[in-house]
């Protein structure tokens, strides 16, 4: 042990001299990080973090490839080391002692860099400072480790030289460290994901802006650790006391054994490409960081308030604060500047019944064939288009549940999404007709996934808890019978119905119910739902049942943009496919094939055309008087069904809404701040609020007098993020 010490005490002796140590691994990051800060307008608050894991990784690779690598080769040519060897001393004590000095210098770097954030630039304290701090030691030694093994392996200054840079330069061009990895093509992720200091980005953004721990970052924790041990026991094994000794070419292979714990792991990274999914998530993140000042813009806030000349300050992803007439000069708060005059400013809509999985058109192949990727476009589609949350009420679970988890850590662009399925049903009930016709070999699987056809009311509650467990937001049953020749169903057993609505109660999960009429409607009001879904498109809702609606809270949401589609694509009419939104967000393969197929007569149908002209002309007056008897109102779409598409067609149902006599700021509410309330989330979304969630939308003209405005899309901010509208159907 006094050997250790003696060694370690001599090293630290000989590094604190040596100014040009001193300037490289204190001055040096701290040049770094306030010139990254300045130049690319850091701010405050969380956006610093990235500039804080920029400089650690940064320090630690130069602590640990030229700390340690180079100054172990400097020692051995100035024969420093061939002193030693003629002491009673291995090499591992002087190993050791390199390894603790380096560590020891690089972790006063570690709190000063985070200290400043916090003091200077607002950055939050990590919420788990020991991994910070552990992450941070382990990236220190394991490249120090590396650091000894190019130390060990190259005979002279000048073959040292190269062999670290060729290591040096890959890692931090590409690991993500200078620059965000995802704006890198996908193969140079891929490349960088066989380096260390990959992990150690990933990992300390991780730490800042997801609040993740070691166990999160679980296998590059241990890659870090497999490559320090390993390191340290070839440099050892390695070693020469004097720079005579020339080691074999064969020998210098041994630096690839101590990256193989991360040639492992990228491999696997290859493999499950779920690298790009990380990198996409920490870069939205420093998006979502950023700070903007929309100035000067007429301000709808969601809850009937309007704003006529106000502007909203959006910082980390939340709106900081609302000000009214004046806001202040955006130099004081460090803010970029949106000009907003003759716009108007709206909470993100909110759909709160799509259907994904349908793109509404006729399809064609790729994205329009595959039920997956068809789910992920109408995701996008629905934030190009100002939407940005949605309900999904009956699509596949699993597919549902992935795309939610990828959208909500950032992988993806697209509306938040809330999971309310598979649906319940009877069996020959409606739902079931989408599988009828499938292959036997795969008609039970899409059954599975979306819907439930419970036998016994035991049967329903237990299904109704497997799909809580599963991470379901709601629970939807489907109580229409149908009407008229082929669209007649057999009708969910009340029965079952209200153990379905009793489970759901009980698992804090709102129901949603499909009704098709005035009985239906009444049903599903007496089993306690939290919304009905269509209403009633065949006959009247009486006053009685709106005036119990009205006192027990039960949402109302018509959905009458689709009965409007029906009845145009019953009669043969593609309108719809004009409009300039549509064209944006449907592919080109499917609007043609979609023109094709009306133009062609096919879909022609004349009762069917009277049948839902009717149906949209009952619904729109059970609108009306539902609104007059204080009826709670939400809007949804049933987007994915013929014409009816995912974005476009909530703005054509608030157009609707408007023609139907609903005053607009009525409707505009319906769709933000009430159907956030319905799905539970109104502390959040739906409303300009200061510490809301800044989903925002902004409009060209003025929507409160003209609905038509609000296709007029100027700007669409998530979670803070100013979205990129053109490159929403670029994802992969």
């Amino acid at each position: 042990m006094r050997a250790y010490l003696a060694l370690f005490k001599n090293n630290m002796r000989l590094t604190l001299r040596d100014r040009g140590v001193l300037f490289f691994n204190y001055l040096f990051p701290l040049i770094f990080f306030f010139a990254f800060a300045e130049l690319f307008h850091a701010g405050v608050g969380g956006g610093i973090a990235y500039f804080v894991s920029t400089v650690l990784v940064m320090g630690i690779l130069g602590n640990g490839l030229w700390g340690a690598g180079m100054r172990s080769v400097q020692e051995r040519e100035a024969n420093i080391l061939r002193r030693f060897k003629v002491t009673p001393i291995s090499p591992l004590p002087i190993l050791i002692a390199a390894m603790i000095s380096g560590w020891l210098l690089f972790v006063p770097v570690l709190f000063l860099l985070v200290g400043l954030a916090h003091f200077l630039y607002a950055m939050p304290l990590p919420a788990n400072w020991l991994s910070l701090f552990v992450m941070a030691s382990l990236g220190v030694c394991s490249l120090r480790a590396i650091g000894l093994i190019l130390a060990a392996v190259t005979n002279t200054m000048q073959e040292a030289t190269i062999a670290i840079q060729v290591l040096y330069m890959p890692m931090l061009f590409l690991s993500g460290a200078t620059f965000p990895a995802a704006m890198l093509p996908k193969w140079a992720q891929t490349l960088a994901q066989f380096m260390p200091a990959s992990y150690l980005v990933t990992g300390f953004q991780g730490i800042f802006f997801q609040n993740q721990n070691l166990l999160d970052n679980a296998p590059a924790v241990g890659a870090l650790l497999a490559t320090m041990i390993l390191g340290t026991f070839l440099a050892m094994q390695l070693f020469r006391w004097e720079k005579e000794e020339i080691i074999h070419p064969r020998k210098k292979f041994w630096v690839v054994a101590v990256l193989a714990p991360f040639v492992v792991l990228g491999t696997w990274q290859a493999y499950s490409k779920e690298h790009l999914g990380t990198n996409q998530a920490l870069f939205r993140q420093l998006q979502r960081s950023e700070r903007f000042l929309i100035r000067k813009t007429r301000i709808f806030t969601g809850d009937g308030k309007i704003i006529e000349n106000g502007s909203v300050f959006v910082h980390d992803g939340k709106i900081a604060e609302i000000y009214e007439g004046d806001a202040p000069d955006p130099d004081q708060i460090k803010a970029e500047v949106i000009e907003g005059a003759g716009k108007t400013l709206l909470p993100g809509l909110i759909d709160v019944h799509v259907h994904l999985a349908a793109s509404g058109g006729v399809g064609a192949s790729g994205a329009d064939s595959d039920y997956q990727l068809s789910m992920q476009h109408s995701a996008a589609a629905l934030l190009y288009s100002g939407v940005t949350a949605a309900r999904s009420v009956g699509d596949g679970l699993d597919a549902s549940i992935k795309l939610r988890k990828s959208i909500d850590t950032g992988a993806r662009l697209g509306a938040n999404l809330f999971v309310c399925g598979p649906m319940f049903t009877a069996e020959g009930g409606h739902g079931t007709e989408f599988v009828e016709n499938l292959p036997a070999a795969i008609k039970n699987t899409v059954k599975a996934q979306l819907v439930r056809t419970p036998k016994t009311p035991e049967e329903a509650r237990k299904q109704v808890r497997e799909l809580k467990a599963a991470g379901v937001d709601g629970i939807k049953a489907i109580l229409e019978a149908g009407w008229g020749e082929g669209m007649l169903f057999d009708r969910l057993d009340l029965l079952l119905v209200r153990a379905v609505a009793e489970e759901a109660h009980a698992q804090h999960l709102p129901l949603a119910t499909h009704t098709g009429d005035a009985r239906d409607v009444a049903d599903a009001i007496e089993i306690g739902s939290a919304s009905v879904e269509h209403g009633s498109w065949r006959d009247e809702i009486p006053d009685r049942l709106l005036e119990r609606m009205a006192h027990d809270g039960v949402y109302l949401d018509p959905t009458i943009g689709v009965g409007d589609a029906y009845a145009s694509y019953f009669a043969g009419k593609a309108d719809g496919l004009g409009n300039s939104l549509v064209q944006q967000v449907v592919s080109g393969q499917v609007l043609k094939n979609t023109r094709e197929f009306i133009d062609s007569g096919k879909s022609v149908n004349a009762g069917r055309a009277e049948q839902f002209q009717r149906a949209l002309d009952q619904a729109r007056n059970n609108l009306l008087r539902a609104w007059k008897a204080g009826v709670p109102l939400v809007m949804g779409t049933d987007a994915g069904n013929p014409l009816v598409f995912h974005g476009p067609s909530m703005h054509r149902e608030l157009q609707l809404w408007v023609q139907a006599g609903i005053p607009i700021p009525v409707a505009l509410q319906a769709a933000t701040s009430n159907a956030a309330k319905l799905l539970g989330v109104d502390k959040r979304i739906g409303a300009i609020r200061k510490g809301m969630d800044a989903d925002l939308l902004m409009v060209d003209g003025n929507p409160l007098q003209e609905i038509g405005a609000t296709e007029r899309i100027s700007l669409v901010v998530l979670k803070g993020e100013r979205i990129r509208r053109s490159t929403l159907f670029d994802q992969k």
